[in-house]
């Protein structure tokens, strides 16, 4: 089923795509009131649960979802439909206390269509000992490229567990943006070193609960531990705004000739700031930097040398306190956790 856009909808669909060019709410002068105004869809009208039975509940008529992960299962739930591009966002609250082992994400993925040439775009919030912050990490793949895992790691600036925060996913043809409260966080622009790793085929939104004890925390060593089950996490004020792709064949109305708009844009210079002063005050893993598992860096990578030499170790992680955690991509862990057992 292909959703179609109510009025109130399509007005602001039209105004991201074709006026601000593209949907970006960071990219045109009445962005902030715009992201505001933009319409959010109950369960019913967007979401379909994947798993978890009785672990997911919905509340406040459907605008409101809690997933939970005990000793029987996690619990999951996706878009009803596809995507080719578009702006993705929710509100989510993530577990308090003990929470090492959990991971909940907030992702988009076509692994169920295309197994074998998978795109994907992570947020992975990974839950942490008490005492300890959880962390969150995004990652790109395209065109089943998960050998090379292009994870960038963050310590969040407010503590995830006490109220909602907002997470989103800005994609198009040309770039992709992941902001937090609506701060840029990272973006990763199509370039001809990509090649076909940019993620290029339409994908579905997931949100997630699990038991991730091999990996999550320390590289393992900490694991999910049922007695301070369940571990709830809620999202609330979801936004889907892109567009709808039909199942059967991928076809969609935004691959018109117009739709070249949609990568047009740049960020202005207060934005970059924003996102440049997020990078340099909270990342704690970057990919480009970790000459252990990339002796030569992917070919989009820009590294600067003496950042480098100054602030990251040879296994990309920033120096200083206790945040030296990794990983190595949802199926390709291996290496890169190892890592997080020194902690």
């Amino acid at each position: 089923m292909v959703s179609t856009l109510f009025p109130s909808a399509f007005f602001f669909f039209f105004f991201f795509f074709f006026v601000c060019s593209p949907i970006s709410l960071f990219f045109c002068n009445a962005s902030a009131a715009l992201l505001e105004s933009l319409p959010t869809l109950s369960f019913e009208e967007g979401y379909t649960q994947l798993f978890g039975g009785g672990n997911l509940i919905l509340l406040r008529d459907g605008k409101r979802v809690r997933i939970s992960l005990d000793e029987r299962t996690g619990a999951g739930f996706a878009s009803q439909d596809l995507y080719l591009h578009g702006f993705f966002s929710a509100s989510i609250k993530l577990p308090a206390d003990y929470a090492a082992g959990v991971v909940v994400a907030f992702y988009m993925s076509n692994g169920d269509v295309f197994p074998k040439t998978h795109d994907e775009l992570d947020f992975e919030f990974l839950g942490n000992i008490r005492g300890r912050e959880w962390r969150v990490q995004t990652n790109v793949y395209g065109n089943g490229s998960t050998a090379v895992g292009r994870e960038e790691r963050y310590e969040l600036w407010f503590d995830p567990t006490e109220d909602f925060h907002r997470y989103s996913i800005l994609w198009n043809h040309k770039r992709i943006i992941f902001y937090i409260d609506d701060i840029p966080i990272r973006e990763t622009a199509r370039s001809e070193a990509m090649r076909g790793c940019f993620p290029s085929k339409p994908m579905s939104l997931y949100s997630t609960i699990w038991d991730a004890s091999g990996w999550a925390t320390s590289g393992g060593r900490y694991k999910v531990n049922y007695r301070y089950a369940p571990y709830v996490a809620e999202f609330q004020d979801l936004v889907i705004h892109g567009c709808a792709v039909n199942p059967m064949d991928h076809s969609s109305a935004c691959e018109r000739p117009s739709a070249a708009t949609y990568g047009s844009s740049t960020m202005s210079p207060e934005q970059r700031a924003q996102m440049d002063g997020v990078r340099r005050k909270h990342m704690t893993y970057y990919y480009c930097y970790d000459r252990d598992r990339y002796p030569i860096p992917p070919a989009e990578c820009k590294t600067d040398q003496i950042e480098t030499r100054q602030y990251y170790g040879p296994d990309g992680v920033r120096y200083g306190g206790h945040r030296r955690r990794r990983r190595g991509g949802r199926r390709n862990r291996s290496s890169v956790a190892q890592a997080d057992a020194a902690q």
